[in-house]
């Protein structure tokens, strides 16, 4: 049998159990939170005075830090590109509509809620210039981008899962660091969809644990050649107003550097946790090229760890748009 139609066979037998992790892994409109839950209420007499508050704590927020926050907003409202590039995955059927297509769907109205959230909150603090902000939203959007996985769902779902387990190492380390600072609110919004964010990806590690048991070499090789290309964040391509297509990625990348939102060593330790989750040097019945796979994979950390001693972080020397005055 082709690799295409193992592939589909694999996905249709897990999408027959798609209700149960629906059921497990995400939450019904009803009893999940809302924006709002987290924000002033504007009929409140005291919405002038809570807005204020927010102001006074923005301001003192650290500079790369805040604009780590700013960027992680416009990579959360960058889900449309999201959506409709898990719904071409092999096996995902939104014309028909099947398991994968309700997952998808469903998948994405929870995590809308982090952008709306993320942006409202910007806009109350008053450092942010929303103009600039929504110009480099919807750049990320129009311009898309490529993550190395094609139509491909195993591909698909090691980067899901690694990328689900670094939005929450991200939005936990603003939770924290606002924490510190006395900003109780913020960490609390970042908190929560920390959350969500942890429990999506142990969705997506639980589909690919149940591919290594039906397709164990094919999942194997397909983990290495994500590793060998290297995870890109979905904010690759950023940019602001008058750029070019991801101008603004290494400056940005190097704010989260410097303010230890995110790390090349947290890059590490998600790749450390997966190769663990998945039992990967326990897998049984691979052939030649999955065992190849899986020395590949358990030598990378190791690899990794020497290359990161030498990475050297520059000192800020950009200026945001995003943040004003």
């Amino acid at each position: 049998m082709e690799l295409n139609n193992i592939r589909l066979e694999v996905m249709q037998t897990i999408g027959k159990s798609m209700d149960e992790l629906i059921g497990k892994y995400l939450k019904s409109v009803e009893e999940n939170w809302q924006p709002t839950d987290m924000l002033p209420d504007a009929t409140n007499p005291e919405f002038i005075d809570d807005v204020k508050e927010i102001q006074e704590l923005c301001r003192e927020m650290d500079y790369d830090l805040f604009t780590v926050l700013v960027g992680d907003t416009i990579t959360e409202e960058a889900l449309p590109t999201y959506e409709s590039w898990l719904m071409s995955v092999q096996g995902v059927d939104q014309v028909n509509g099947n398991g994968w297509s309700k997952w998808v769907r469903a998948w994405t109205a929870e995590e809308n809620r982090h952008g709306d959230l993320l942006n409202k909150y910007l806009y109350l603090s008053g450092r942010v210039n929303m103009r600039e902000m929504e110009v480099s939203s919807q750049y990320l959007i129009s311009d898309g981008f490529d993550i190395g996985t094609g139509m491909d769902p195993y591909k698909n779902f090691v980067y899901t899962s690694f990328q689900e387990l670094a939005t929450n190492v991200s939005h936990r380390r603003v939770a924290s660091f606002s924490r510190k600072a006395g900003n109780k609110q913020l960490a609390k919004i970042c908190n929560t969809i920390a959350k969500d964010e942890a429990r999506h990806a142990s969705a997506y590690m639980e589909f690919v644990r149940r591919i290594f048991e039906l397709d164990p070499s094919e999942m194997m090789m397909a983990f290495e050649a994500m590793m060998r290309n290297k995870i890109v964040m979905p904010a690759m391509f950023l940019r602001e107003s008058g750029q070019q297509i991801g101008e603004l990625w290494e400056h940005f990348s190097d704010a989260a550097q410097r303010s230890m939102v995110y790390t090349t060593q947290d890059y590490i330790t998600i790749l450390k946790s997966l190769v663990t989750d998945w039992k990967i040097n326990d897998i049984k019945g691979l052939n030649d090229k999955g065992e190849r796979a899986r020395d590949y994979l358990m030598n990378l950390p190791d690899r990794l760890e020497r290359i990161s001693q030498r990475i050297v972080v520059p000192k800020r020397d950009y200026t945001f748009k995003w943040i004003a005055n």
